[in-house]
């Protein structure tokens, strides 16, 4: 079977593409805890709901490990793209779109029917994050998995700062919505301790929290595309740095997996 992969697949050199240096913290995590749902619930395929899946960067390669995909998306082109990738992939069968979003996601799916579900760079967006982490685990049956990505604020400081934009930093750092200034395009940013609490205050027993791009997002492209075993080095670096409480603070994105309480 082909490697299910976000970056659907590594080049014949074998080399990480710089895609799955962004994916592959996150795609390990929730490919393991999809494995130990089937495991728990007996079941060969899983129901998985993405909400603001988009074109199918994880819904495709999660389809490609045999489970039934829902991605809830509000953008008419977004859900066209996954319809034209998961056909290229082999999996259209598995895998359907529709229009909506996480705020009225229960117009669009049911409550309680999904064994895991994907909240992927949402709550960045929503007026309401609280509530949007509220609908993705009222959609969870119990003991079904949430997988929340989010911008995190330290990457987004470090990365000004180390541009130069030293005021832009600061700002970053000290404003409540973690933005860096009026021409930032991302409405907000998080912590660690913020999503995990959000996470646990909609009823998630959160498992693990990572760190992800917290070097990938630094390293000049030239090195890791020229120098021979940069980028695998490089991918197993940001692995064993995911884990460590110390660099979520630096971290571009803050992963969050957790289980819904009984």
């Amino acid at each position: 079977m082909p490697d299910p992969s976000p970056a659907f697949g590594r080049e014949a050199t074998s080399r990480p593409s710089r895609a799955s240096l962004r994916t592959a913290v996150v795609w390990d995590v929730l490919k393991d805890a999809l494995d130990r749902r089937v495991e728990a619930t007996g079941k060969d395929a899983l129901d998985v709901l993405d909400t603001g899946g988009g074109s199918g960067n994880f819904a495709v390669p999660v389809a490609r490990l045999g489970h039934r995909v829902t991605v809830v998306d509000p953008s008419p082109n977004a859900l066209f793209a996954l319809g034209r990738r998961a056909a290229e992939a082999g999996v259209a069968d598995l895998v359907s779109g529709v229009q909506g979003d996480v705020r009225g996601l229960f117009d669009v799916v049911g409550r309680e029917g999904y064994d895991a579900v994907l909240c992927h760079g949402v709550l960045e967006y929503v007026d309401d994050p609280a509530e949007g982490v509220r609908n993705a685990v009222a959609a969870l049956r119990p003991g079904g998995s949430l997988s929340l990505l989010a911008a995190g604020v330290g990457g987004a400081v470090l990365a000004r700062a180390l541009a130069g934009h030293f005021t832009e930093a600061r700002h970053a750092l000290t404003d409540p919505a973690g933005r860096w200034g009026a021409g930032d395009p991302v409405p907000r940013r998080f912590t660690a301790e913020q999503l995990a609490e959000l996470a646990d205050g909609a009823g998630l027993e959160v498992g693990a929290v990572h760190g992800v791009r917290v070097f990938a997002d630094l390293v000049p492209g030239v090195l890791v595309d020229t120098e021979p075993g940069a980028a695998e080095a490089l991918l197993k670096l940001e692995a064993a740095a995911a884990e460590l409480p110390s660099f979520h603070a630096v971290a571009t994105q803050l992963h969050v997996l957790g289980e819904k309480r009984a």
